[in-house]
């Protein structure tokens, strides 16, 4: 079992001594040559002084000036240690201070000089927890001992000796080649790989999946043991299977999902039931596929769905989570039983929540639904069959009274929604298994497909609820944030409207509000470009991120707990969630002592205010909790990494688009200037380009840094934040993504205050 120091690290926690036999179970390390290698990494953590061991026990030793942090560095050597703190300060490492580390790579860093109001702290690695570049894209080149590896990125500041590995390094010279890393520097000498895959002869004939999936180390197939384990799952249920659960197999069930054409070979995790309950309001359903009954924590599916973090959405590619095997079995089915852990939410129809609880369950799917076909026999566009008749009626009240009643307490709090292109929606985020708001941090809403945005109302209140009932239970969880966004990004949006003719001034000169962005968007429907404008204001969005605490939830204005639990497929933080609750079902503690009488059912809501003891046994609680310590920093950046990937997919996408039309003039929006020249948008296709300074001949152009634009000295054009620009394409670098453009007309006049310096 191959495992990481981060991750060894991470069982340790609370001054507590650890024995080896526990880290060995923890990270399965079963057989010989695993044990020695734990044992290796033991001893070498001990000699540094990480580690201190008492009595065949070992124990961390905390260090008030060693943080944990992850590496990023520039092209000119220096690099950042990024801490997961939010507002913690960058430390600054030197070169000569990196010992061996690589951009991206997770460290221990020692801060050796203090910051000050105007200068980073600075530090240097202490030791690398967790290598971030197990594979690199590069170039191969012949020296004179042999065949080198120059990555193509830029911040990897080395090249790899290659070692044979039965392809022709001969035949790969000046190729791009996919070269995994044998061995790391140690000491002087240098980085050793082989060569997995000669991808083309450069990076435009490689395939674009091919490029980011090696570019970022994502694996398209799964190892021999998984598929083995996967494969090993009971295909039919037990009857000890459905003890202890709720049996709603007899309620009428559907499930709404992407994939019309194929909906057969889609993950199904999610399925609804609709019942009117005695005292006239509604109970939902948001029944869970209950993935953590067949995927036993530290089980070899379970370390290797965390090891992958999420599923990736590469166009047409998908690299799940679990094999296909867990899919297929455990992904709910018309005519199936399914186990499930079923959200029952008590609602009256104007959105209020009246109670709630969660269960362990088993459903049956009566109707499997594409978005397509729910909106076709809502607008009578389908033949409605006698037998469809209550399917009818329950879509009706969830799309046509529930939804909305719901979408406007989510809008009377202040939060907003975008209005994305077709195309935009496919990439802002939003991963088509995922019916909440995703990575992006708000509902995304479509003409196409109105009813993903309608659903996700129904889907955030059941991730609410469950993150309410963790925080209630005071057991361990995952908490979904979403920090305020980029205040330099949005101050430059925020002229760009002004010189579009928007007031898009803050409620406060202090922060920014949820409300605030609500009103940005109203703006922006209103205005001559609204699809740029609303494109910029997504770029101004941080990604929602995990935490064991609740937080700030920006997008959805939610100051109260909120997680995500309803794709455990797909997300591995869903996953522990639903973990975490099938440790209340099973182990939960629902009165103070066994003397007493008064019981609380400690999967409803009334247990909320009637608890005041540990509901989990303290070993479980403190395995939880240690677990988490571990877990958190992991996830957030396999979350960071897939949003590279497939931003990056994206990026080569357009890249190859605009090569193809080198020489086109289209009609764009500046949306960025700088002192080297202006970024413009172009509106049609929402590709950016620059248009640099120097290919701008017919004056010397000056950079206004307050009025952000730049004005020529003779003939007083200036180009500015909202100028309308037609531009031509020059050139692209197809890797590097990125998009030459020259000016053709456009610009404005300076005024006497452009000409100020």
């Amino acid at each position: 079992m191959e495992f990481s120091i981060a991750t060894l690290l991470s069982n340790f926690a609370d001054d507590k001594l650890v024995a080896p036999k526990v880290l060995e179970k923890k990270l399965g390390c079963h057989d010989e040559a695993s044990l020695e290698k734990l044992q290796i990494v033991l001893d070498a953590l001990e000699r540094v002084g990480i580690l201190v061991k008492d009595r065949g026990r070992y124990r961390r030793i905390q260090e008030d000036d060693v943080v944990e942090a992850k590496l990023r560095c520039s092209s000119k050597g220096f690099c950042f240690a990024i801490q997961d703190i939010e507002g913690a300060d960058d430390i600054y490492i030197q070169k000569s201070h990196l010992s061996s580390a690589w951009n991206g790579d997770r460290v221990l860093v020692k801060i050796t000089k203090e910051g000050s109001r105007r200068r980073s702290p600075e530090g240097q690695v202490r030791l690398i927890l967790e290598r971030a570049n197990p594979s690199v894209l590069a170039r191969v080149r012949q020296a004179d001992n042999g065949y080198r590896a120059v990555p193509l990125d830029d911040r990897l500041l080395f090249e790899l000796d290659l070692k044979g590995n039965g392809i022709s390094l001969e035949h790969a010279v000046d190729h791009l080649v996919h070269v995994e890393v044998v061995r790391y520097p140690l000491g002087q000498n240098p980085p050793v790989g082989k060569v997995a895959r000669i991808l083309g002869s450069d990076a435009e004939d490689a395939a674009d999946t091919d490029i980011v999936c090696c570019k970022h180390d994502l694996r398209r197939q799964f190892p021999d043991e998984i598929l083995k384990a996967a494969e090993a799952l009971p295909k039919q249920l037990r009857k000890t299977d459905l003890k202890k659960r709720l049996d709603l197999r007899p309620l009428l069930t559907v499930t709404i999902e992407d994939g019309s054409d194929h909906p057969e070979s889609a993950i199904v995790e999610n399925a609804f039931t609709l019942q009117k309950t005695k005292a006239g309001h509604w109970q939902l359903g948001i029944h869970i596929a209950d993935v953590a009954f067949w995927i036993p924590q530290d089980s070899p599916l379970d370390r290797e769905a965390r090891k992958r973090g999420t599923a990736v959405y590469l166009g047409d590619i998908v690299l799940p989570l679990l094999p296909e095997a867990v899919m297929s079995r455990l992904s709910f089915l018309p005519g199936e039983d399914r186990l499930a852990i079923s959200v029952l939410l008590t609602l009256d129809e104007t959105g209020q929540l009246i109670e709630f609880e969660i269960s362990p369950a088993v459903i049956q799917v009566d109707y499997q639904l594409s978005y397509e076909q729910a909106q076709a026999l809502l607008v009578g566009h389908q033949e409605v069959t006698t037998e469809l008749v209550s399917t009818v009626e329950m879509l009706k009240v969830l799309f046509f009274t529930l939804s909305p009643a719901l979408r406007a307490r989510r809008q009377q709090r202040g939060a907003f929604e975008l209005n994305l292109p077709e195309r935009r929606e496919a990439i802002a985020n939003i991963c088509p298994a995922y019916k909440d708001e995703g990575r992006l941090g708000a509902i995304v809403v479509s003409s196409s497909r109105p009813l993903r945005s309608l659903l996700a109302e129904l889907i955030i209140v059941a991730n609410q609820v469950v993150a309410s009932h963790l925080q209630a239970l005071a057991v361990p969880g995952i908490y979904c944030t979403h920090s305020l966004p980029d205040m330099d990004q949005l101050e430059d949006l925020i002229k760009l409207g002004t010189n579009l003719g928007l007031d898009l001034q803050r409620s406060s000169e202090d922060e920014v509000t949820p409300q605030d962005y609500q009103r940005f968007t109203q703006f922006f429907a209103r205005s001559t470009a609204p699809k740029v404008l609303t494109h910029l204001l997504e770029s101004t969005l941080k990604p929602v991120t995990y935490s064991s605490k609740p937080g700030l939830h920006f997008g959805l204005a939610l100051d109260t707990p909120y997680t995500h639990c309803v794709s455990p497929l797909g997300r591995y933080a869903d996953l522990f969630v639903q973990r975490v609750l099938r440790f209340i079902f099973e182990e939960g503690r629902d009165r103070r002592t066994t003397r007493s009488k008064d019981r609380v059912n400690l999967n409803h809501s009334s247990a909320h205010d009637n608890i005041n003891w540990n509901i989990l046994p303290t070993e479980i609680q403190q395995d939880l909790e240690t677990y988490i310590i571990g877990l958190i920093p992991h996830i957030n950046d396999r979350e960071k990494l897939t949003e590279d990937a497939e931003l990056d997919l994206q990026g080569l996408k357009k890249a190859e688009q605009m090569k193809e039309r080198t020489g086109d003039i289209f009609s764009g929006l500046i949306t960025g200037v700088q002192s080297y020249g202006f970024f413009v948008e172009i509106e049609d296709l929402l590709v950016e380009g620059l248009v640099h300074v120097s290919s701008l001949k017919d004056d010397w152009y000056e950079y206004r840094s307050r009025h952000s634009c730049l004005v020529g000295r003779k003939n007083r054009t200036a180009y500015r934040l909202g100028d309308k620009v037609e531009v031509q394409v020059k050139s692209v670098d197809y890797y590097r993504q990125q998009i030459d453009l020259v000016t053709v007309s456009g610009g404005s006049v300076a005024s006497n205050e452009d000409l100020e310096d």
